[in-house]
């Protein structure tokens, strides 16, 4: 039976995850896949590891220790040049050590072996480090310790060999373990030899199998580059990003609800110039950056993979336990494989009954200076410190902002120190934005030219507060921190419900009580990610030079031009819907006025210019015109790729603006040619908020599956009141009787005939005691903007018990 604890060798086949103390966490986990889930289809390159008892016995035979215990007995990670100094000569020792023979010939057979098994003289193999401690069974040390890529034959391991081993006293290990209490003697260095996935011919990535911003664990984050993936880990290059909705992908749908391109603007490769065994970077071409670096095919085969890697470990572990791994596509076989994987160690800490809001609190105009990426949610301030170069951080005092072009292992010992950091590349899973999320502090990646606008000496603000995209104030901006116990917030009989927009913040916003979304506004949507005029991509002959150029560069990729609309208003209902599944997200179909439409690329050749268009052409009017027919045909397309192809059956449809039976009856017809059939279970609400709706509720209420009520236009066109304009605003206001006496009307037909009735306009929001109002006229359902969710479902909570409901 094989002695494992005092084995110089393990293959990986005769690992498992309870191996961490003899092989670290990074080799027990790939022997754990290896052995348990290349048999369900996951593919993991073979190899083997050096156990960390090979590491211990190297320095014994040495007589190692003692020369390294005495190089650090003056130790001070506080002070650059002492770690620096003490770091290279603690990594000399080691590199000059000699292999004892036994040791050697232990490599070098199994080397020879994984040779055998893929049938070549010398296997490119990645030789990676894997550090572990025997008092703390989860740690894997990441990202602190050297991996080196294309070693090729047996001098050319054992080197490789003799660096990783001196990688567990890099600078930022040394400083990690003084920091966490580690005796640097009671960690050792385990080496995976893993056959290398010809990825520098085709391409590779990182992924979570939960949102790494939010902690939203239903969905897989898919990241990818072209080339081999130290570009994406260390930040080099901005990557795609997908991401893909596990609930329905593992009943067989295609669930690609959000994908974006990144710059990829590096490739790194093999570099056969020269006679060693290194890699290079080269440049993409302009036209590869604008193309995703694999297919959906591809993300959702690594999405799967990313299920049932969380499975398997969650299983193990007896509790949820999301994962961070790295895969890789071969460029000869094309094929696709997982590298490596570890438990996610931030969002999936995370006290789930506590809700933090970072809110700005600022006293005069904010101006901004740059935009990125946003890593977490929290805000920060300091001083700007630009570093340009790795060599300048001993210069880097505690509390400032850390401004760089890109982060790697080396830049740790200043990054905890710093209020936030700000880099000019990186996507959210470079290295910058890993460890900002582990320190817990603000992080904003991707900037392009912070270190350019950003000077020494200056005083700025880093907001993650806003969603996806990070912004740098100028100076110190004041903000509070908000927190809520959510399981202080009480069940009321009225469902409270959300109004929401922005795609980006709805996995954010899920973690509000709430009983699904009222309110989706697709103008959103359209505004933000297509930013076309749909007719525009079908009517290209009314479009202008200049925004066809406009468009050209937007739709890159796509030959049916119409697809890209399609596509991006899909992945926006997606995220919305993925966010809150299966609770109800009411979708409101396109309400965009005349001139809001003609703000969009191509619209201003194509729409007509109203006098009033506040109640001219707009929503249900526009659907069934031939003059706009073919642009909302692209909608309803969009809405069934979500319902049926995304697997999102918990979206409704939400019909703006009818004014007519009429027209109520032309729309649910065309919503059927696109296969949108309430018989199939489609539900379709319609938007009260014209006087003719309430007065016709009845007959309304036959057509539709229910009634929300839009206060906003229901106010205006019930006093008549254009709430645009600034000369009668003192007139306008959702509380005045006749208002009101329209809603209680309207509440009462709905009930009565067994509808859906729900109220999604501004007034519950901004007036808590128009909220009670309704609640007292029997509303089921009440959807609030996310900033008064709480604030309101407190009052109403009050309400209903003195109504005694």
């Amino acid at each position: 039976m094989l002695d494992k604890k005092n084995a110089f060798i393990l293959w990986f086949d005769q690992l498992g995850i309870e191996d961490v103390p003899l092989v670290g966490g990074k080799n027990a986990s790939l022997g754990e896949m290896y052995r348990e889930l290349t048999k369900k289809g996951v593919n993991i390159p073979n190899g083997f590891a050096i156990s960390a008892h090979a590491y211990f016995y190297l320095l014994e035979k040495n007589d190692a220790e003692k020369r390294i215990r005495d190089i650090l007995k003056d130790l001070d990670t506080t002070n650059m040049h002492n770690l620096q100094e003490r770091g290279r000569k603690v990594r000399e020792v080691i590199r000059n050590l000699e292999f004892p023979e036994e040791l050697k010939n232990a490599i070098l057979v199994s080397y020879k072996d994984l040779c055998k098994a893929y049938k070549t003289d010398k296997v490119d193999v990645a030789v990676r480090s894997s550090a572990t401690a025997e008092d703390l069974p989860d740690a894997s040390f990441a990202g602190q310790q050297e991996t080196y890529l294309n070693i090729k034959g047996e001098s050319a391991l054992i080197d490789a060999c003799k660096k990783c081993f001196a990688s567990l006293f890099t600078d930022r290990a040394i400083s990690y373990r003084e920091d966490k209490n580690f005796d640097h003697f009671n960690v050792g260095l385990s080496i995976g030899i893993q056959k290398m996935v010809r990825s520098d011919k085709a391409s590779s990535g990182v992924m979570f199998s939960i949102d790494t911003e939010s902690g939203f664990k239903d969905v897989v984050f898919v990241t990818s580059i072209y080339g081999l993936g130290e570009n994406i880990v260390q930040g080099s290059v901005n990557p795609d990003e997908f991401y893909v909705f596990k609930p329905t992908l593992k009943k067989g749908k295609r669930p690609i609800i959000s994908k974006k391109v990144g710059s990829k603007e590096l490739r790194m490769i093999y570099d056969l110039t020269s006679n060693k065994n290194s890699v290079k970077n080269i440049s993409v071409s302009k036209g590869d950056r604008k193309k995703f670096a694999i297919s959906d095919d591809e993300v959702l085969q690594l999405a799967k993979w990313a299920c049932i890697i969380e499975d398997h470990y969650s299983k193990k572990a007896g509790h949820f336990k999301p994962m961070d791994m790295e895969w890789a596509k071969d460029g000869e076989s094309n094929d696709l494989f997982i590298v490596q994987a570890r438990p996610e160690t931030i969002q999936s800490r995370k006290d789930p009954n506590i809700l933090k809001k970072y809110v700005l609190k600022p006293t005069k105009e904010l101006k901004e200076l740059v935009t990125g990426s946003s890593v977490g949610e929290k805000i920060g301030s300091g001083i700007v410190n630009v570093i340009r170069d790795v060599h300048g951080i001993h210069d880097f005092k505690k509390g400032e902002v850390l401004v760089t072009e890109m982060t790697d292992p080396d830049w740790e010992p200043i990054m905890k120190i710093a209020s936030a950091i700000v880099t000019n590349k990186g996507g959210r899973t470079c290295h910058a934005a890993i460890i900002s999320r582990e320190l817990g502090i603000p992080c904003v990646v991707g900037c392009e030219d912070g270190t350019e606008k950003l000077s020494n000496g200056e005083k700025i603000t880093v907001d993650c507060s806003q969603g996806e995209v990070g912004h740098i104030w100028e100076g110190i901006v004041n903000f509070d921190v908000e927190e809520t116990k959510l399981n202080s917030i009480p069940e009321t009989k009225t469902k409270i419900m959300m109004n929401l927009a922005n795609p980006n913040q709805a996995f954010e916003f899920s973690f509000i009580p709430n009983k699904g979304v009222g309110l989706a506004r697709e103008e959103f949507i359209i505004n933000e990610y297509i930013k076309i005029h749909p007719l525009a991509l079908l009517e290209p002959e009314r479009v202008s030079a200049e925004d066809k150029k406009k468009i050209a560069e937007l739709t890159i990729g796509y030959e049916d031009k119409s697809q890209y609309y399609i596509d991006k208003l899909a992945q926006g209902l997606g995220m919305l819907a993925a966010a809150f599944y299966p609770k109800p997200v009411i979708a409101r179909m396109a309400d965009f006025k005349s001139d809001e439409y003609a703000n969009l690329i191509g619209g201003g050749n194509i729409e007509p210019k109203e006098f009033n268009p506040m109640i001219g052409w707009r929503g249900a009017s526009r659907y069934y015109d031939e003059k706009y027919r073919a642009a909302f045909d692209l909608e309803c397309k969009a809405f069934h790729k979500a319902i049926y192809e995304f697997g999102l059956d918990n979206i409704e449809l939400m019909i703006p603006f009818c004014r007519t039976l009429d027209e109520a009856h032309k729309v649910i017809s065309i919503l059927e040619s696109h296969g949108l059939k309430q018989k199939d279970g489609i539900k379709v609400i319609g938007m009260c908020e014209i006087p003719s709706n309430v007065v016709l509720a009845d007959e309304f209420l036959e057509i539709f599956d229910g009634f929300s009520i839009g206060t906003n236009d229901l106010t205006q066109l019930t006093l008549g009141v254009d709430r645009n304009s600034e000369l009668v605003a003192h007139v306008y206001d959702e509380r005045n009787e006749a208002v009101k006496k329209l809603v209680k009307g309207v509440i009462k037909v709905a009930n009565a005939k067994g509808k859906y009735i729900g109220i999604c306009g501004q007034a519950p929001s901004d007036y808590v005691e128009f909220a009670e109002f309704v609640v007292e006229c029997g509303i089921q359902t009440m959807s609030l903007n996310p900033d008064t969710v709480i604030k309101t479902t407190l009052a109403i909570a009050e309400l209903e018990k003195k109504l005694g409901l």
